[in-house]
């Protein structure tokens, strides 16, 4: 039909379909994805002091869920990031945003891909040992998940809910009974890291910011989430909550199970930690929670690799065919194309054979979504702003509360590393001229308009 093949806001009068629990799923199920199976191998290198680096960032990702709630409730079209900064600095800066934005979700869906061939491999033998097998599953992965978010977001979030369940289980069971096998040994001396208290904690804290993006998933597909003024705030400060739980309670069960020097040297410290408790048969049922888990948060970024660009070519800022509805109601040229970028990323780390090109895009997914925090951190103050609201004790807490959330935000870019704040940098850059194309485009249609032609003649 032709009304599929053309951008339009008749998107926000489809029914709306997804629900608190639903929602709350696609923030839990994107942010606990492959780094709480890894992670913990990582700060054994710092000591039990990293967990004092789960609550900073926990603490700093719930400070964001609330700007993020917020601006919800006063910028309801979808896109999420990109929306909120579109209202707040203007479309320039709404561009910049959606573009690195929209860069972070299809690395990190390249990323998260690779990891979850990774963890297949574990189970079966014969993927590991075959760089064609292992990229058959990834693209696979990507490709089936794709058509799903392109058949709609209800079964899109259908997956999402059984995902987030299941692979919550195993985690839930290393850290409810992980705990009667904890060795209060293991917890001294806290910081073995060579490093200062502070140190040690700003480190830990750098390392699990991987695990908390995604907080703002909810934001994203607003347009079909069921009352969202009220859904999406709960379901995105409730994630954050459920996410942060999980996370320090089984690393510090992974921690107190695991000798630290063994914990450290570990390729699957959570599979090693449920052998301890469990036997094999742990270490196994650990390693398909992380495919469950990995698999759970490829579905979420893919569905958001549709609504981000869709979102933002709805207001011209994006290319025209993004902002196109397939006959099932969803931004299906936003998906296919934004997974195809993801699937070559695949392509070029199998072929290349080297673990350096997937830590490059798991980090610029890192810098990308940085940006983004650190804009919408004051985004609401610059909306009351551009809207006339005097300045006022709201004003203040405003400012405040987006104070926070910068220096949290300008403090993790710092820590991203010089380099890959120079690569990520280098990509928002590249937007530019695709911004200036787009412009282009659109004042030489305007120009060949009738209606132009008639306002230039009566000028």
């Amino acid at each position: 039909m032709a009304e599929d093949n053309k951008p339009s806001r008749e998107g926000d009068h489809r029914p709306r379909e997804l629900g608190l629990i639903a929602c709350t799923a696609l923030v839990v199920g994107n942010m606990i994805g492959s780094g709480i199976f890894l992670l913990p191998a990582s700060l054994a290198a710092i000591g039990p002091i990293s967990i004092a680096g789960w609550v900073v960032t926990s603490a700093g990702a719930i400070v964001l869920s609330i700007i993020f709630g917020r601006l919800s409730r006063i910028v309801t079209k979808t896109g999420g990031p990109y929306a909120y900064s579109e209202a707040g600095y203007g479309e320039f800066a709404g561009f910049i945003i959606a573009w690195g934005y929209w860069i972070a979700l299809w690395t990190g869906n390249a990323g998260v891909a690779v990891a979850l061939a990774g963890y297949v491999g574990y189970l079966v033998p014969a993927v590991a040992q075959s760089p064609t097998l292992a990229m058959a599953v990834a693209l696979g992965a990507i490709g089936l998940l794709t058509l799903i978010n392109v058949r709609g977001v209800e079964e899109a979030g259908a997956v999402q809910v059984v995902t987030t369940i299941l692979k919550l289980i195993p985690l839930l069971m290393i850290g409810i009974f992980g705990v009667f096998w904890i060795e209060p040994a293991h917890f001294t001396p806290a910081n073995i890291s060579g490093m200062s208290n502070l140190g040690a904690i700003s480190a830990a804290a750098a390392l699990t910011l991987w695990a908390y993006l995604g907080l703002e998933s909810a934001t994203v597909p607003s347009g079909s989430i069921r009352q969202p003024e009220k859904t999406i705030p709960r379901a995105t400060i409730l994630g954050v909550l459920i996410a942060a739980t999980v996370y320090i309670v089984v690393t510090t069960v992974a921690i107190g199970v695991v000798p630290p020097a063994a914990l450290g040297a570990s390729s699957a410290p959570l599979a090693d930690v449920a052998r301890t408790l469990w036997g094999p048969a742990g270490g196994v049922l650990v390693a398909i929670g992380a495919v469950i888990s990995t698999f759970g948060t490829l579905n979420g970024f893919t569905l958001l690799t549709g609504q981000v660009p869709y979102g933002a070519a709805l207001d011209g800022v994006f290319p025209r065919p993004m902002g196109m509805l397939s006959r099932f109601g969803t931004p299906a040229n936003a998906l296919v194309f934004s997974n195809i970028l993801a699937g070559l990323l695949v392509v070029m780390n199998f072929s290349r054979g080297l673990v350096d090109a997937f830590n490059t895009i798991v980090l610029l997914a890192v810098m990308s979504s940085l940006l983004p925090y650190a804009l919408c951190s004051f985004a609401e103050l610059m909306i009351l702003i551009r809207r006339g609201h005097p300045a006022g004790t709201q004003s203040g807490r405003i400012a405040i509360l987006g104070g926070l959330a910068f220096l949290y935000s300008g403090w993790a870019i710092y820590g991203a590393g010089h380099e890959t704040v120079f690569l990520g940098l280098l990509l928002v850059l590249a937007g530019i001229p695709v911004h200036v194309f787009i412009k282009w485009q659109m004042s030489r249609r305007q120009a060949e308009s009738p209606t132009s032609s008639i306002g230039r003649n009566r000028s």
